[in-house]
């Protein structure tokens, strides 16, 4: 399972999901995905994401093994 901090990252910013996609090129569905855990990005998005927020990825992003 894949966690993110991408929520909490956006408000330090105060962005919105839509302002984010914007920036990465996806829409803003995509980020809510992301935000919910429905959806995993790719190595590109996921670099991209963690770029617009000067962290590394696994900062942003963490794998969870399920029991």
């Amino acid at each position: 399972m894949l966690k993110t901090k991408l929520r909490e990252y956006r408000a330090k910013h105060n962005m919105n999901q839509e302002t984010l996609a914007g920036l990465v090129g996806v829409r803003r569905e995509t980020i809510g995905h992301l935000e919910r855990g429905n959806y995993s990005p790719s190595l590109k998005l996921a670099w991209d994401i963690s770029k617009i927020f000067n962290v590394t990825i696994e900062e942003l992003f963490e794998y969870v093994e399920e029991e």
